[in-house]
């Protein structure tokens, strides 16, 4: 089994990360990072490093930094190391959540109507996310995931921990071969994942 090291931007990306890794025939190694995207790209250039000698994986998100994932790869790290899975998120992590319409639907307690069919195009998938948090039939999902109105806050206390719960559940959770068929991005970071550990 191979082991694959990992730089993400949050803890709710490192629970996905650790996920996809598994998913695609390896065991998580390290996660370094979580502590949003500025630090990320400080170190970037370190994690390009050791990657020449083992498997990594650096998640972030696309957000609005640039106009596509390419371009925001080629301003981050212009050459890439070989054992290096680089990708981009488009263009947050929830609207790979969101892929997996079903589920989510499920796990919010809201129709499946409501998720949008092609969450990449949108162009804030957390606040999409929080708008449908927000129409669930569960007091307990409309409390944790959005805000208390006149908070000033953008998300609910409890939002990254059930997003966690979410990716995590055994039964009723994400699927991310489902999920990867509505999201042109996640399935590239999962074929790459592939690519990486059957190539060890």
């Amino acid at each position: 089994m191979i082991v694959v090291s990992a730089a993400v931007e949050g803890s709710v990306d490192e629970v996905l990360v650790k996920r996809l890794i598994s998913e695609a025939g390896g065991i998580p190694g390290e996660v370094y990072g979580k502590n949003g995207k500025l630090p990320l790209r400080a170190k970037i250039n370190a994690y390009n490093s050791a990657a020449r000698y083992r498997p990594w994986v650096i998640l972030v998100d696309l957000n609005h930094e640039a106009d596509c994932a390419p371009d925001l790869c080629r301003a981050w790290l212009p050459t890439k190391s070989p054992k290096l899975c680089f990708r981009v998120a488009v263009r947050e992590v929830e609207a790979w959540l969101l892929a997996d319409r079903e589920h989510i639907s499920k796990f919010l307690s809201i129709s499946k109507t409501h998720i949008p069919l092609n969450p990449e195009l949108e162009e804030n998938p957390k606040q999409v996310m929080v708008n449908l948090a927000a129409l669930s039939r569960r007091r307990d999902i409309r409390e944790d995931m959005a805000p208390r109105p006149g908070s000033g806050r953008q998300v609910g206390p409890a939002y990254t921990s059930r997003l966690i719960e979410f990716i995590s559940a055994p039964q009723g959770g994400w699927r991310p071969d489902v999920a990867s068929r509505n999201s042109h991005s996640l399935q590239g970071c999962i074929g790459c994942l592939r690519r990486l550990i059957s190539t060890e």
